[in-house]
């Protein structure tokens, strides 16, 4: 018999945290995507994307960066959600990996609004590559 563990309880101040930005801060194309993080220090750090043609970043990895500017470098969980209502939203293939690259055991808060659940980063990228683990040695 398999056995999972049990799953960690959804941070709902954050969910609320992110959608509250999507429907005041994301105007327009720029700027579609909201994200929160909380930082193991119980802050709360908000983010939205800035989307460019070219690439522009995530609202995940924009949130890393303002948690940084701010002194938070150890986050505990993140979320993301879209603007005009879309709800929560799972973090691309590039934030996976970046999320997990940072903050190996983070929790990410995805799923419906009925269903949603925080997960291990780990589990949103099985088989899983650790950039870190692959670097040369410099000596």
């Amino acid at each position: 018999m398999t056995t999972y563990p049990a799953p960690h309880p959804v941070d709902h101040e954050l969910v609320e945290a992110a959608a509250h930005i999507a429907r005041t801060r994301c105007r327009g194309d720029n700027h579609t995507m909201a994200a929160a993080a909380r930082a193991r220090d119980g802050r709360i750090i908000t983010a939205v994307n800035a989307y460019h043609f070219t690439g522009g970043p995530c609202a995940e990895l924009v949130v890393i960066g303002t948690a940084a500017a701010q002194g938070a470098y150890d986050l505990d969980t993140i979320v993301a959600v879209g603007d005009r209502e879309r709800g929560v939203v799972p973090p691309c293939g590039r934030c996976r990996q970046v999320l997990l690259d940072y903050f190996p055991a983070l929790r990410v808060i995805v799923g419906r609004a009925d269903t949603l659940r925080a997960v291990p980063v780990t589990e949103l990228l099985p088989e899983t590559y650790v950039w870190a683990d692959h670097q040369l040695d410099a000596g």
